[in-house]
C-alpha cells in the first residue's frame, strides 16, 4: 500500500468518513481538502438504485450548469460548408468535415466534444470505432446531432454536459473546480441532482438516490446527506 503524502493524510483527517454532510458544508470542505497546485476537479458520484442492463432504467440526459464546469472544452463540428461560420462565430475550436474524418480515421481525437449534423451523419457514423470507446460519439439525445451547430457550440462552452449511468449504476460528473467559491458548488450540485431526480425510470423500485459523493482531484471522498438537499426526492 502506497505511503500518504503529508497533504493526504491532512486531507484525511478533515474528513469524516462515518458523517453525511450538509451540501454547503460539502461543497467549502471540498476546497479546503483540495490541496493539488493545479485548479482540481470537483466531482460528483451519484449512485443510483436502478438496473442499467435493462434498457427502461438506463438514465441519461444534458444538464447546463449555472456556472460551468470550469473547462475549457474543445469543440470539432463537422458540418457541410454552409454551416461552417456559424460553428467559427460560436467558438468552434475545429470547423470541417471530411478533412477532419480523415483525421479521426487515422486515430487523431485531440478533442472534448463533437457536434455534427444530421444531414452528414451517414459520414461521421463510420466513425464509431474510433468515438464510441472513448465518449465522443455525436447523439441527439446529448444535443451533439442538431441542424444549430451554433447554438450547441455556445451551449457546450457555456457549461451544457452529457451524462449517463455506468454499468455500476453511477453516474460520474465534474461539476467546478475547487477554485469556484462554495456557493457556485453548491448551485451547481443542485442543478444536477434536480436533473436527475427528473429522470428517475418509472420501472425503479426502493430508493433512487443511494448515495451522493463529491471529491476533488486525489481528495477523499465527502458523502453527502441527501436530506439537506431542498426539493430532492429518494
Amino acid at each position: 500500500m502506497a505511503k500518504l503524502t503529508k497533504n493526504q493524510k491532512a486531507a484525511r483527517e478533515k474528513v469524516d468518513s462515518t458523517k453525511e454532510y450538509a451540501l454547503e458544508e460539502a461543497s467549502s470542505l471540498v476546497k479546503e481538502i483540495s490541496y493539488t497546485k493545479f485548479d482540481s476537479s470537483v466531482d460528483l458520484d451519484i449512485r443510483l438504485g436502478v438496473d442499467p442492463k435493462k434498457a427502461d432504467q438506463m438514465v441519461r440526459g444534458v444538464v447546463t450548469l449555472p456556472h460551468g464546469t470550469g473547462k475549457d472544452l474543445t469543440v470539432l463540428v463537422l458540418c457541410t460548408p454552409d454551416k461552417e461560420q456559424e460553428a467559427k462565430d460560436a467558438g468552434a475550436d475545429y470547423v470541417g468535415l471530411d478533412d477532419y474524418i480523415k483525421k479521426i480515421e487515422g486515430g487523431w481525437t485531440d478533442v472534448d466534444v463533437i457536434i455534427t449534423m444530421p444531414t452528414v451523419m451517414a459520414k461521421v457514423g463510420r466513425l464509431g470505432r474510433v468515438l464510441g470507446p472513448r465518449g465522443l460519439m455525436p447523439n441527439p439525445k446529448s444535443g451533439t446531432v442538431t441542424l444549430e451547430v451554433g447554438k450547441a457550440v455556445q451551449d457546450i462552452k457555456a457549461g451544457k454536459i452529457d451524462f449517463k449511468v455506468d454499468k455500476f449504476g453511477i453516474i460520474h460528473v465534474s461539476v467546478g473546480k475547487a477554485s469556484f467559491s462554495p456557493e457556485k458548488i453548491t448551485e451547481n450540485i443542485q442543478e444536477m441532482l434536480q436533473t436527475v431526480a427528473k429522470l428517475k425510470p418509472a420501472s425503479a423500485k426502493g430508493t433512487y438516490f443511494r448515495t451522493i459523493n463529491i471529491s476533488s482531484t486525489m481528495s477523499p471522498s465527502i458523502t453527502i446527506d441527501k436530506q439537506s438537499i431542498s426539493g430532492l426526492k429518494s
